[in-house]
């Protein structure tokens, strides 16, 4: 099975733009998406998201899930004493959380929870895809880096193993609506277009600082290595992307994934 694709990691980032964790199987939840998955984010009182993108602070917010992500444990990752590590019962206790957030960030807090995720890309909200290949690759391009910083850099749900790196680039069609048909064990997946990127995986995901030329050394390299058996890039605004955005029919939610099955074009 290793030597042939097969799913070879699961990563859950249940509040949006903090830590992740890496289960061993999972069910699709309601919104075609992994359950739990980026069912908390934080607002502004005015209402504006509070991210990664507006919020490089967010960067020194440790979150330590439970195995079953049932509690989430968070502390502030530069030692200040007036905001001490708390946890908090995970999904449902989100209003108590927002007054740690509060305190963390010194201005009112909201944390939202919404059952299908707040998904990055609203309209194909089935989880990512990428090869474990590919974070390896990545993280060569940049002296230091380590596969394990690249993926929380890029913050992937599902990783592929016993494939080359960016094997999943073969998991878009020419046009949206040519959707490639895979499964990964008994759940349908259809892969609809490469996942452009922000300016946050520039930084380096516990500290975050700056990479300075990352965005273009990035770009500059994919370009270079882009597959010539792949989908011909007339559907990419530059080779700043990563991973592959999915659908997910309703018929598949609640079905379970688990690392180690099988994943097969169909």
């Amino acid at each position: 099975m290793h030597d042939s694709p097969h799913l070879a990691g699961i990563h859950l980032y249940p509040i949006k733009s903090l830590d992740g964790v890496s289960v061993p199987e999972w069910r699709i939840g309601p919104g075609g998406g992994l359950e739990l998955d980026r069912v908390w984010a934080l607002y502004s009182e005015d209402g504006r998201v509070i991210n990664g993108k507006s919020t490089a602070a967010i960067h020194l917010i440790r979150a330590a899930f439970a195995t079953d992500v049932r509690s989430v444990t968070l502390s502030a990752a530069d030692g200040r004493r007036d905001v001490p590590a708390q946890t908090f019962g995970f999904p449902g206790n989100f209003a108590a959380a927002g007054e740690w957030f509060s305190r963390f960030f010194e201005r009112d807090v909201v944390v939202r929870c919404e059952a299908e995720g707040f998904p990055d890309d609203t309209e194909r909200t089935g989880p990512t895809v990428v090869s474990t290949a590919t974070l390896h690759a990545v993280s060569e391009w940049f002296p230091g880096m380590e596969p394990e910083e690249a993926r929380r850099r890029f913050r992937t749900s599902l990783e592929i193993g016993g494939v080359p790196a960016f094997w999943e680039d073969r998991l878009f069609g020419a046009h949206e609506r040519d959707a490639v048909r895979f499964t990964i064990g008994d759940v349908k997946v259809e892969g609809t277009n490469p996942c452009p990127r922000c300016p946050v995986p520039a930084r380096d995901s516990l500290s975050g600082v700056d990479m300075l030329g990352f965005q273009r050394h990035f770009s500059d390299r994919r370009r270079a290595q882009y597959p010539s058996w792949a989908c011909q890039p007339d559907r990419i605004d530059s080779f700043y992307h990563l991973a592959i955005n999915t659908r997910v029919a309703p018929s598949e939610h609640g079905k379970a994934l688990r690392v180690g099955d099988v994943v097969a074009l169909r």
